[in-house]
């Protein structure tokens, strides 16, 4: 600091916030949250803000505000020396979200058959459902799964904002990056821990579930995740954050995301499998079923088993349906949802519903009693599949755009309850 006598006014200090690792050569290092710093720094009335160059987009964001990214400790030296040493960083946010938001990947025209399951998919993303996907290994399970933010609304400028904060606290955000523009993708690996997944630590950062707020968590191969890390999913499943707790501080991060997820139906994976053979011993499926919880399963909406693409289809030339045109049928059901649930706190899709919506919002016919009855009666499904059943079959409705649920909403819900049926495994 022995240029320090070049500051002439050194009261302009007070008038900014500066954020920066320092290295022992004086070059400045990223760091974490330069965007909720930023935010906070507008809140508090600072004149601007001065952060490595590496977190200076992230951070120019915030309008009101000038952001100068810095690379070395001499450039903030000379910049209180002279304020005209620096430029602002000037960051067009809405041009820049608002142009990336549909440039995907992927896209559901590249998917060759699997009618059943883009529809499942199409059902789950208009009703903020989760999903499991049951299947032997190689029939697209994992393929369409990438696939599903895709078809998802876009995010809203306040979802991208706390999007974007949640990835800047954990330093997710790539260098030089703005606001994130897409609904998250997250696939962590079986072996995670319980605190990389949920949050925590000394310092307590946001896990995967968290990292996934505004879009899908993918847990592929569930069963093979830990018992503990799946149960401890439970409760911040139903009330969409998580709370992290030290002995001087309590945190709370949000984790509103869909949970879409994968098995094989047996450990050799082949169970019910078309043409090749189960060489899983007797009682062996069942164990493996039994893997994952019913409470787990008990808040997913849809099971949906997944067959082999055959090679007719595969060598098919005929493109399928793309995501633009599902995405278009996704928005016009969650608008259905936004209206029907304005101005109730923290519900805004069927998925959501409580017990006592559901009593007012799914009211079905005698026919569709009888239907719902009779299905399980004859299918052994657990009582737990009920409301699941009327979540589903309602936005299989609105999808449809009908006011009523009719009995053949309700019979393409109750296809979707693969696990609930007793003896599935024989």
């Amino acid at each position: 600091m022995g240029r320090s006598e070049e500051i002439e006014n050194v009261e302009a200090l007070k008038e900014y916030v500066i954020m920066g690792e320092l290295s022992l050569d004086g070059s400045i290092q990223p760091i974490k949250g330069a965007l909720p710093i930023a935010i906070q720094a507008r809140k508090e009335g600072f004149k601007g803000l001065i952060v490595p160059k590496a977190n200076a987009r992230e951070a120019g964001m915030v309008n009101n505000l000038n952001v100068y990214g810095v690379e070395h400790l001499d450039e903030v030296v000379a910049f209180f020396a002279d304020e005209n040493s620096l430029q602002p960083v000037i960051v067009n946010t809405r041009e820049e979200f608002f142009g990336d938001q549909y440039q995907f990947e992927f896209d559901f025209t590249d998917v060759k058959g699997q009618e059943n399951i883009k529809r499942a998919l199409e059902i789950a993303a208009a009703g903020g459902h989760n999903a499991i996907l049951i299947g032997p290994p190689g029939a697209g399970k994992t393929m369409l799964a990438k696939r599903l933010p895709t078809i998802l609304p876009p995010l809203s400028l306040q979802e991208a904002l706390e999007t974007t904060k949640i990835h800047s606290v954990a330093g997710k955000l790539p260098e030089n990056s703005s606001l994130i523009s897409k609904r998250p993708f997250r696939s962590p690996h079986h072996t995670i821990s319980d605190v990389a997944l949920v949050g925590g630590g000394g310092v307590p950062q946001p896990g995967e579930i968290s990292l996934a707020h505004n879009g899908v968590l993918f847990l592929d191969e569930l069963p093979e995740f830990k018992r503990t890390v799946l149960e401890v999913m439970r409760q911040p499943m139903e009330e969409r954050r998580v709370t992290i707790s030290r002995a001087k501080i309590a945190l709370d991060f949000p984790a509103n995301f869909m949970l879409i997820a994968s098995m094989n139906p047996c450990p050799c994976g082949y169970y019910n499998h078309p043409e090749k053979e189960c060489t899983c011993g007797p009682g062996i499926v069942q164990k493996y079923l039994n893997k994952v919880s019913g409470p787990l399963l008990d808040r997913i909406d849809l099971h949906v088993e997944v067959t082999p693409v055959a090679f007719s289809e595969l060598s098919n030339q005929q493109q399928g349906e793309n995501s633009a045109s599902i995405r278009e049928r996704v928005i016009k059901a969650r608008e259905i949802q936004s209206n029907r649930y304005n101005g109730e706190n923290g519900v805004y899709a069927n998925a959501q519903m409580s017990s006592k919506q559901l009593r007012e919002i799914c009211r079905i016919s005698s026919v569709g009693e009888n239907l719902l009855k009779r299905a399980m009666e004859k299918l052994n499904l657990s009582a737990r599949a009920y409301d699941r059943i009327l979540k589903v079959s309602r936005t299989i409705a609105d999808l449809a755009d009908s006011s009523d649920i009719q009995p053949e909403h309700l019979a393409e819900a109750i296809h979707y309850r693969s696990l609930d049926r007793e003896g599935l495994a024989g």
